[in-house]
Order: structure tokens, then sequence, then C-alpha cells
């Protein structure tokens, strides 16, 4: 059977007292629409968005998500079965029909695979337990433990007001059924809305029988102010750290560590405290992340650590190398294997070979460095000239001395030298030396021709 996934997004979140739409916050670096996204997409082909207030924006953000994806637009704010009935048009008769919300995020994938191999041809409601339900609508049951009712607190006896189950509003129904009882929601409340819990109570009374799963608290909270938003935050960061622990990593405060995209990790890694990961990271064994570090869209080969407070985006390190303190890679930065990229050294779409050095405080930028050379502090590859950028190429076993100048385009030949404060203009080729410097001239009692 066909599985299609509804997100409810038209919500304004008037208490974020935000211009954003409240499902675009951010949450580990991305919308909360993202991250709901991200998981529905595991187990869903098929993906519908209703949305409403701040459309616009939300449905840029849709464009940059992957699959195949519907938008339907709720024209009023008159409730969820409203919103739920909107996108029915776009859902084949033969799906299951999941119900997810832009501002529940930490749903998992597994929970929502448990709530499909629950539902056969009826509903099946995902429920959680609290201690204090206050104003919570309460899932009534039946002798054999069937959800018959949700019962708001306002309409609930004393006995009634004492279960703590509670409906979550996520739920997966056969699209017929779902669209049936739909049609039958009423808005006869105060507030002259039609809501989805209703569908409950109606599709009780046709004599299905109505699952629950039961899932933590922490999967299904939702943020309606910035204080919640804060708390879904922290939960996020102790979900993706206990993720990594499962892996075998060790974390030095798992309380202090933030994930924002998704990690894939070998043996014996260890990671300080104060990182940040995003987007796709890769960790060899035996890797070490130090304190106050970020890292994006990197590979980092066994071996190899991560000195404190550097700084690498989109970058692959090979085995045995050693990057920073206070280490800058940029895009396209390619280290390989024992080499060693020091503090205060920045690096742009240049390869370091293997065993290769930058010790200290240089540029390298659009440059090839050969293996076993050593790049003296103060380097700078000149790279761009005003109106493009150029290479400079430095072959293996070369040694350039400190506050040099290479400006490109310029190649260092392998076994050569260039001398401290030079700056080169030209080619050196193979086993020679480059010098550039003026004359030392030494202007004798200089100080007493002053005065």
């Amino acid at each position: 059977m066909n599985i299609h996934t509804v997100i409810l997004a038209a919500g304004e979140g008037s208490r974020m007292l935000s211009t954003k739409a409240k499902s675009l916050q951010p949450l580990g670096g991305h919308s909360m629409l993202k991250r709901i996204y991200d998981t529905a997409s595991k187990i869903s082909h098929e993906i519908s968005f209703v949305v409403g207030y701040g459309k616009e924006s939300i449905i840029e953000e849709i464009k940059n998500f992957d699959g195949k994806n519907y938008i339907t637009e709720q024209k009023k704010a008159i409730g969820t079965a409203d919103a739920v009935k909107a996108s029915l048009d776009s859902i084949s008769n033969d799906s299951k029909v999941i119900v997810l919300y832009g501002d529940v995020p930490l749903i998992k994938e597994n929970t929502l695979k448990s709530l499909i191999s629950n539902t056969d041809n009826s509903l099946t409601i995902l429920s959680t337990k609290i201690e204090n339900p206050f104003g919570y609508g309460r899932i009534k049951k039946d002798a054999e433990g069937y959800a018959t009712a949700i019962v708001e607190e306002k309409d609930a006896s004393d006995d009634e007001k004492k279960i703590q189950e509670i409906f979550t509003g996520i739920l997966c129904c056969n699209k017929k059924l779902l669209e049936e009882a739909i049609n039958e929601v009423g808005n006869d409340n105060a507030a002259e809305e039609y809501y989805l819990t209703d569908i409950v109570s109606i599709i009780s009374s046709k004599g299905y029988k109505i699952k629950t799963c039961v899932v933590p608290n922490k999967e299904v909270k939702g943020a309606n102010t910035k204080t919640e938003l804060s708390e879904l935050e922290s939960i996020y960061r102790k979900m993706k750290a206990e993720e990594l622990l499962e892996m075998g990593v060790t974390l030095s405060d798992k309380t202090r560590l933030d994930i924002r995209g998704n990690i894939t990790a070998g043996k014996d890694c260890h990671i300080d405290i104060n990182v940040i990961l995003d987007g796709n990271i890769v960790l060899g064994n035996n890797v070490f992340i130090g304190p106050n570090t970020i890292l994006k869209d990197v590979e980092i080969g066994d071996n190899s650590s991560i000195e404190a407070f550097s700084h690498l985006v989109s970058s692959k390190v090979g085995k045995s190398c050693s990057i920073g303190p206070y280490a800058r890679l940029r895009e396209g930065s390619h280290i390989d294997d024992e080499a060693k990229i020091g503090n205060f050294v920045e690096t742009k779409k240049t390869k370091l070979g293997k065993g290769s050095k930058a010790n200290h405080f240089a540029y390298l930028g659009d440059a090839e460095i050969g293996t076993e050379s050593n790049i003296g502090a103060g380097t700078i590859t000149c790279n761009y000239d005003g109106k493009k950028k150029n290479e400079t190429k430095i072959g293996d076993n070369s040694f350039v001395g400190t506050n040099s100048s290479l400006v490109a385009p310029v190649t260092i030949g392998s076994n050569s030298y260039v001398a401290a404060g030079s700056v080169i203009t030209k080619d050196v080729p193979d086993n020679a030396l480059g010098v550039s410097r003026a004359k030392q001239d030494n202007k004798e009692n200089w100080p007493k021709k002053k005065s």
C-alpha cells in the first residue's frame, strides 16, 4: 500500500514573536519543517504540505526538498480537520495517510514505521503519557483497550481527567475512511472550528477498532514560543548526542555538542566540548575532534586530530594528519595522509601532499603542494590578480622560507628552496633556490641624522 504523508504547516505562531512562520523557526541549524520532512521522507515517497500563513516563504523552503511533494493551501484557519481535508484530492484512495505537524519535529522514523504497521483498514493514533495532562485531550478507551473518543478538558468527567494518556494529533489512517470521517466533522464548538480529534469518535462509531501507539513525550513536543523552541533544541541536541554514543563515540560532555547534520563515525573517536557538526560528516577510526571546533561537510581519515578552535568546511583530511589549533580549511581543501596544518593557517581549494607541513601563519589558496614539503610561517600564495584566481604549484620535498609571497600563476619545482622574505613572480625550477629580495643597506648613525 502507498504511504502518503500530510504535514500541516499553516500555523502563524504569533507567540513566537517573529516574522517567520512557525514551521520555519530553526532547530539544529535547519527549519523545523526541514527536520520533520527529513524524517517523513524516509517512510513516505509522497508528501503533501498544507500551507497558510507565510505561505510564500514556506513554499520557497519546500522547493529545496527532494522527492514528490504537493502543496495545498488552507484558505482560512478553521481547524486541523479542514487543513487535512484540503490535501485529500492529491492522495490516491489506496493510500495510508500519515498526518504530521510542521512544529512537531522530533518524531522518530521507527515510531512512524510502527504507526504504519499497526494500521490496516482503520485508524491508528499516536499517544503519549504525561503526569499532568491538564488542558490536553484524554484518550477514552473501551474494555478491550481500543480508543473510542478524545475527551477535551472542559468536557471530561472527574474520572476522565485522571487519564494520563493524551492524543498527540499524529495519526495513520486508510485514505477513504479518513475522508469519510472528515466530511462528518462539524464545527459545533466555541471556536467554530473543525477538529481532527473528532474523527476518533466518528470512526469508532462505525465499528472500527482504533489502536494507539504510545511514544515518549519528547518525540511529540511542539513549539509555540521561543522558550519551547529552546527546549526542543536541548532535546534534539541530546538525542543526536545519544546516537553518537550508541555508535561508540566518546563525548567529553554530551550536553555541549551541536549536531546539525548526518554523522558517520568509526571506532574509538573522541569529540571534545563545544563542537558543531554540520552537513555530512565522516570520521574514520581513532579520530580526535578538539574543543570549540566547527566541521561542515568534512571527511576525516583514521588517526587524525582536529585541534581546538579549528574551522573546516567542504574539506577532506587524510590519515594520521594534524590540523590546528586555530586552523581554517575552506571549500575544496584536501589534506593528504600524514600532513600537518598548524595554527592560524588558512587553505582554500588547496591540496597538501603526503607528509607536507604548513605549521603556522600561512594562506594557501588555489594551490597544489607535493609530498614532504615545508611551507614556512607567513607564506602567502597570492592567488588573485584583481580579475581572476590563479594557481600555485609546489613540488615534492621543497622548502618555502618564512614570510614569502608566491605570486600566482607560479611553480616551485621539486627539491627546491625559496629564501625567506622572497616575493616570487617567476617559476623556480627543480633543485634550485629562488631568491627575490632588495639588497640590505645599513645607514650608519641614522638616529643622529634624524634628530
